[in-house]
């Protein structure tokens, strides 16, 4: 949809920039948010590494996740250790597409979630990068330098916020904003203090958003590069959950591999344990979060919340109605026809997709027509 725009405004493809999450093993592992099976769905995310090569080539094809895996449970170690996993799934089956892997490597980006434990998420970025790096270069045989490198965004823990005396959260956000600068992210999104209640006030969007303007205009911290590189607790904890990140790579092979992992439900128990254990420790409280099991306060004001009306849902459905009356319906339904022919054929559907979108297909639409051959998945009961 947003190349079709583009192409509408006189933009080709080959100009555009931006980033797409695309990244689905962290769906099955820990978002549950999916359409397909594994397989049909990670070809599809093979497609656009392929597609985006040749007519995008500055898009960003895809944000590997270790965020959504962080905040359903997961430590650092498994955070560290999951994602990078399923980024070299990612890049061995583009590899085995016969794509070279200098040739789509650099346009992969990742995205972290950035936790409480200040040193911790400072080494685990840090953790990352190297880990990649070496893989990279040495599993994988890329030549580009480019291709070694970890771009990543960087995200404060939701969960780590509290309904209970939200103000408190503007600290949380904002030490661990500072955790992702000093560990090189290169771009950050700051949590709102009301975003555990409802959708931010534009004050606390502001408030957020001032709060990484005051870090990288006021504090210095963002004009050096690895400012903490060289401490000796530092370079240990980066060092420790490497090791940490390696063993879990080693569990991950012996169950076959991410694919068969997620099959299994293997990882989705790793993190569901993990979670409990958290949560044990939280209620026992041996892990004190502030103004929540700890230095608690019967004075806990409120603050204002956004009401969001439902104009917005009644105009979106009127203007969704006119579309499908304007658009060509025959143009409809021989792109959709085209697209599943070439999901049939095993072909590259990217390109059948945009079609589609140029045509004014819904969302929905082109969904369902892979759906009618890849299929619906429905995860197995693991627990």
């Amino acid at each position: 949809f947003y190349v079709a725009a583009a192409e509408r405004q006189g933009v080709s493809s080959d100009a555009l920039r931006g980033t797409v999450q695309n990244d689905i093993l962290k769906e099955y592992m820990a978002q549950h948010a999916w359409v397909y099976p594994v397989e049909p769905a990670l070809k599809i995310i093979v497609d656009m590494f392929e597609w985006c090569a040749e007519h995008a080539p500055l898009w960003n094809t895809i944000s590997i996740s270790g965020y959504h895996i962080r905040e359903a449970g997961a430590t650092a170690a498994q955070e560290l250790a999951f994602t990078l996993a399923n980024g070299f799934t990612y890049v061995e089956r583009g590899v085995a597409r016969g794509l070279n892997v200098d040739a789509f490597a650099p346009r992969l980006s990742f995205f972290w979630d950035i936790h409480n434990d200040f040193f911790e998420e400072i080494a685990k970025l840090r953790a990352a990068r190297r880990i990649w790096a070496r893989h990279l270069r040495e599993r994988f045989r890329a030549k580009h330098p480019r291709s070694w490198m970890m771009r990543f965004h960087s995200q404060t823990a939701g969960v780590t916020l509290t309904a209970q005396q939200p103000t408190n959260n503007v600290v949380r956000v904002a030490y661990q904003a500072l955790a992702a600068v000093l560990g090189g992210t290169q771009s950050l999104h700051t949590n709102s203090l009301d975003e555990t209640l409802a959708l931010p006030t534009e004050e606390a969007v502001r408030l957020a958003l001032r709060t990484q303007q005051i870090i990288a205009h006021e504090t210095g911290v963002a004009d050096v590069i690895d400012p903490l590189g060289g401490s000796y607790y530092l370079e240990s904890l980066t060092d420790q959950l490497e090791r940490e990140a390696e063993a879990l790579f080693a569990e991950i092979h012996s169950v076959g591999g991410v694919v068969k992992g997620i099959e299994s439900g293997w990882f989705q128990r790793q993190i569901a344990r993990s979670a409990a254990e958290f949560q044990r420790d939280v209620e026992a409280g041996r892990r004190v979060i502030v103004g929540m099991n700890d230095f608690v306060s019967e004075d806990d004001h409120p603050v204002e919340i956004l009401k969001v009306s439902t104009d917005a849902e009644g105009l979106q459905r009127r203007r969704l109605a006119r579309l499908r009356a304007e658009r060509d319906a025959a143009l409809v339904s021989e792109r959709l026809e085209a697209l599943r022919q070439a999901a049939l054929g095993e072909r590259n559907v990217i390109g059948p997709m945009l079609d589609c979108a140029r045509a004014y297909c819904t969302l929905y639409e082109i969904r369902h027509a892979l759906e009618r051959v890849y299929g619906a998945y429905r995860e197995p009961v693991f627990f």
